[in-house]
């Protein structure tokens, strides 16, 4: 008999029952394991794999960089003067990750009222940005009173907004060498992707024509900031590291700018422009084109309508000094001196002259339609007789009058700094002719381009640095903007002319200010001048008008060549009145 009979009040233990309970402590056992493996295995994947990037994020949030953007470098004519400079104005900036989704929206419209910008304006400028970015993105530049108020008034719904005094360009003398300066703007999309890699960022501002951009680099200077932590509101707690903006270099040109608002006078209204050179060395002292504009205008934002208004009055942002056009009768220069210079023509050879003349089947006509009598290289000059000179270009042949065209520049660009806004003209040839208009070259060809007319296409850069030859005494210069000391062999190049072609050149262009087609600056108030007018046909328009000079005509100091598009009227009465200015603003001083 047993001395204990157990007692059961729950379950008994059967055959059923036994090891329910170790089996059930099994399942809890493996799950309580699976979960806590789960959530070491998700600790180590967030700590050991993830670790360094949720790291970044956190600093991101925390850690916020306060750009402070570089002074660009001031721009000076040769006398000191300034041309550009910088002023101190007011911006907007908003940190990408700081809108809320709750309170962007009011944000976003509030902005866009005050600035006058669409609201996808501004949400584009964020979302290039990235939201995870830890710099200010600007939204607007250059902000007038009324709208620095305006956000100090709503402060409260624009949290996220800050507002900073940054130096925006200046242009002290408005619209007087805009194109020589050019201007600034902030990068668009394809010009940040090409400059990226050059350390330039989302909302920087780089020169985009002239001046401004040919010397951007020495500008630009260097971005500096402050790297400052913030709480979860967006204060800072305290500031991390700061570094100072390197202002760019200053800029130094070789423009008189007196010299260079005698120009812009001179040129007035008139379509055209003005160059005015040192013909021993190359440095531009002047150079005008008109319609112009006012680089002021892109201190602010430029909206797609104020650029279409821009763009519709004739083109005022092309440097009509730097494109192409014909001639005319400026070209003679170069006629006779592959007259003398092939040996086909002494230098003191004389020609008959008529009213009209039959070359190849065609008839070709001097511009009085009568002649002027039997003619050396001189009188022919200083009359501008086209029949002359369509012997000149008939005896010397294609190739010779194209291969001096060619030595004299044309053709090809001058090598001034503005590059990527120069025209290379056009020195055509038979093989050019063949491949754009199927023809052959013909002796007629060769006549027209003998006084400039034709295929021919040269700027009033390249006419300048033609005048600058007979000044210097043979040799071609490359004009240049930037000064310096460098001695004026480095800036030019022979020609190797005869003595004689030089003689020739240089009696002949006086006696076209002396007695001949320029007599307007024959004046005592300038000292003796030599020069040479142009009257360009242009088809279906009014002709241009041209005229190039030098002075004193014994010992150049100055080249000046005008040009009037579409003017009427010719050289000598339209464009010497303009050359006759400049010469006495020069001389005066």
């Amino acid at each position: 008999m047993a001395l204990f009979q157990p007692q059961f009040t729950g379950n008994s233990l059967t055959a059923r029952t036994v090891g329910r309970d170790r089996r059930a402590l099994a399942i809890v056992l493996l799950i309580t394991i699976f979960i806590f493996g789960g959530i070491g295995s998700r600790l180590a994947y967030l700590q050991l794999i993830e670790g360094e990037h949720l790291q970044q994020l956190a600093e991101r949030n925390r850690i916020r960089v306060i750009p402070k953007q570089p002074e660009r470098g001031n721009i000076f004519d040769r006398n000191g003067k300034v041309l550009a400079s910088s002023r101190l104005s007011h911006a907007v900036y908003i940190w990408p990750q700081a809108p809320k989704k709750d309170t962007w929206e009011t944000t976003r419209t509030r902005l866009a009222s005050i600035l006058k910008i669409p609201e996808t304006e501004i949400q584009q400028r964020l979302d290039k940005a990235g939201y995870n970015s830890p710099n200010l993105v600007r939204i607007a530049r250059d902000l007038n009173p009324a709208q620095i108020t305006a956000l100090a008034e709503y402060r409260n719904e624009l949290r996220d907004v800050e507002v900073y005094i940054e130096a925006v360009r200046n242009y002290p003398n408005q619209q007087i060498a805009a194109h020589i300066l050019g201007y600034t703007g902030e990068m668009n999309d394809e010009e940040l992707a090409q400059k990226r890699s050059e350390g330039y960022r989302l909302g920087d501002i780089v020169g985009q024509m002239g001046v401004e951009a040919a010397f951007e680099k020495q500008l630009r200077g260097e971005w500096g900031g402050q790297q400052v932590e913030v709480d979860g509101a967006g204060r800072i707690l305290r500031l991390l590291g700061e570094k100072t903006a390197k202002s760019g270099r200053d800029v130094h040109l070789t423009l008189d700018l007196e010299l260079q608002k005698a120009a812009e006078v001179a040129l007035g209204d008139r379509q055209g422009a003005i160059v005015a050179l040192d013909p021993n060395n190359g440095a531009v002292l002047a150079m005008v084109s008109r319609p112009a504009f006012d680089p002021n205008i892109f201190s602010k934002r430029i909206t797609p309508e104020i650029w279409q208004q821009l763009q519709s009055k004739q083109h005022p942002f092309i440097n009509r000094a730097l494109q192409s056009f014909p001639p005319a009768s400026t070209f003679k220069v170069i006629t006779t001196t592959a007259g003398i210079e092939s040996g086909k023509f002494s230098h003191n050879a004389t020609l008959p002259t008529y009213g009209c003349m039959n070359i190849g089947g065609t008839t070709f006509c001097d511009w009085n339609r009568a002649g002027f009598g039997r003619l050396g290289f001189v009188g022919a000059l200083a009359w501008s007789s086209n029949t002359f000179f369509y012997q000149i270009g008939k005896g010397v042949g294609e190739s010779t009058l194209i291969d001096w065209t060619r030595r004299y520049g044309f053709g090809q660009k001058t090598g001034i700094e503005l590059a990527s806004e120069e025209s290379a003209g056009l020195v055509a040839d038979d093989r050019w002719k063949q491949k754009n208009l199927n023809l052959p070259w013909s002796v007629g060809d060769t006549v027209n381009m003998s006084i400039g007319q034709g295929f021919l296409q040269v700027t009033p850069l390249q006419l300048a640095v033609m005048f600058a030859v007979p000044a210097n005494g043979g040799y071609r210069v490359q004009p240049h903007l930037l000064k310096d000391n460098e001695d004026s062999k480095n800036w030019r190049e022979s020609l190797n002319l005869k003595p004689e072609t030089v003689r020739v050149l240089r009696q002949g262009l006086r006696q076209v200010v002396s007695g001949g087609t320029g007599q307007v600056l024959n004046l005592p108030t300038i000292p003796p001048v030599a020069g040479k007018s142009g009257t360009a046909q242009a088809f279906g328009k009014q002709a241009h008008a041209w005229f190039g000079a030098y002075a004193p005509a014994d010992k150049p100091e100055i080249v000046v060549v005008a040009f009037a598009e579409h003017s009427g009227g010719g050289g000598g009465k339209v464009a010497a009145p303009m050359v006759l200015k400049v010469l006495e603003t020069y001389f005066k001083k």
